[in-house]
């Protein structure tokens, strides 16, 4: 079942030659309206004639999140603000977050590719789609929204939370697709235990479409034994798009990636160097077909692997990988993504703490939960608890502030965190994935 199958199934040569026209038109547009690309490409001596190939791509600088934060919040911005008609933002490790923008072109295409992934993962125009992600900054409940508009589905904004209430909507709804993070899938799973309420004989749900955080293949049948559907897995970024970026087809070996709209690098994150066909490394995106903010070699810190197999469902696009890891510190939280420097500044602007702390990642009831271990000074922590157990509301308030999520936090005694001779490990993640 496809959307665009033209596109969908294209052949490689045609395919490679629509990404050469699209990767010209992309790097003339960002060194002629981005300052940034422009001051980049011709500190390596790259003209926008020099993009002859696709190999020609390795000439080009990578782009980093931390040059979408050096020119926040529009500098990146390739038209005038007058013709950006939406904003979206990712959490940054400063407080500062990378900004997205969209022309009214790019919603289209953005929504174009989210229908493409409804129908890759099973959504037809007679579809009822339970759509339980975050509405707002996060770019993932708007894209499931307009994707499943364009597809001409009917369409349940419910956005997240509330879980009885989710429940009952998507009985006395009839949703037949759910659409959010996998870890709330199955505590949807829970609930409706709780409620009394059978998936099988109760719910009309077919298949669910996850993603916006890591999930293992033994999640995935847990999430269907449980709700009785299909899980499918989706990925994407804010920077390069959102989601849409790839999804799996049926037959769920892999992640097709929309590559007339993307081309895909992976490169060892050490060297910077191309890894062939098959080897894990970091993933690198490059848009084709944004407007606002055309993206070059965009790191993405993910790591997984591509492959150009053939696929029995006939798209002829390159397929990902599960992630399976990151280059960097970044964790991800019920969706949201989390830096310990984000938890660092805090701590910081409180004060009342020693310079050591530690995340420690666990899943209950198959909920992702964060706790933070601080050090409180020798001075504090042999005052009264009355004023302990203030600094941890405080620290606690101003955390979920900065993160936008739930943490635990938990005092402990200086030197209790071990300490280390090399780089401090500030992450603990227990879960599975």
């Amino acid at each position: 079942m496809y959307w665009n199958q033209k596109y969908e199934c294209l052949p490689r040569e045609e395919l490679k030659q629509l990404q050469l026209e699209r990767l010209k038109i992309t790097v003339e547009r960002a060194f002629y309206n981005v300052p940034h690309y422009r001051s980049v490409m011709q500190a390596a001596g790259i003209e926008p004639d020099d993009i002859k190939s696709l190999d020609d791509i390795r000439k080009l600088p990578f782009t980093t999140k931390e040059d979408l934060r050096n020119n926040y919040p529009y500098g990146m911005f390739a038209v005038p603000l007058s013709e950006i008609v939406r904003i979206h933002s990712s959490s940054g490790t400063t407080g500062k977050p990378t900004v997205v923008g969209y022309t009214r072109n790019d919603i289209n295409v953005w929504a174009e590719l989210m229908a493409r992934a409804l129908v890759s993962g099973g959504a037809t125009r007679k579809d009822v789609i339970h759509n339980a992600y975050g509405y707002g900054l996060f770019t993932g409940g708007l894209g499931v929204h307009y994707g499943a508009e364009r597809l001409g589905a009917s369409v349940i904004p419910i956005s997240g939370g509330n879980t009885k209430r989710q429940v009952m909507i998507m009985r006395d709804y009839g949703s037949t697709i759910l659409t959010c993070t996998p870890s709330y899938a199955l505590y949807i799973a829970e609930v409706m235990e709780e409620m009394g309420v059978d998936p099988k004989k109760d719910i009309k749900l077919r298949y669910g479409i996850f993603g916006a955080e890591p999930w293992s293949e033994n999640m995935r049948q847990e999430i269907e034994n449980k709700l009785d559907i299909t899980a499918i897995d989706i990925y994407g970024l804010s920077e390069v798009i959102g989601p849409g970026v790839a999804v799996e087809c049926l037959y769920k070996n892999g992640l097709h990636i929309a590559e007339d709209h993307f081309i895909v690098e992976v490169i060892d994150p050490e060297t910077g160097e191309p890894l062939p066909e098959g080897e894990k490394g970091e993933l690198v995106f490059t848009s084709l077909t944004k407007e606002g903010l055309p993206i070059i070699r965009y790191r993405t810190r993910d790591i997984a692997s591509i492959t150009t197999e053939p696929c029995p469902c006939g798209r002829t696009h390159a397929r990902m990988s599960r992630v399976s890891g990151r280059t960097d510190d970044m964790l991800i939280i019920r969706g949201v993504n989390v830096f310990p420097s984000q938890i660092e500044n805090v701590l910081l602007e409180i004060g009342y703490t020693e310079p050591h702390y530690l995340l420690v990642v666990d899943r209950e009831n198959n909920l992702d939960v964060l706790t933070v271990w601080v050090e409180v000074s020798s001075k504090l922590f042999a005052d009264e608890v009355r004023k302990l157990e203030q600094l941890g509301r405080k620290i606690q308030e101003e955390i979920e502030s900065a993160l936008g999520i739930s943490v635990r936090v938990k005092l402990v005694e200086p030197k209790t965190i071990e300490r280390s001779e090399g780089k401090a490990k500030r992450v603990i993640d227990n879960r599975k994935f």
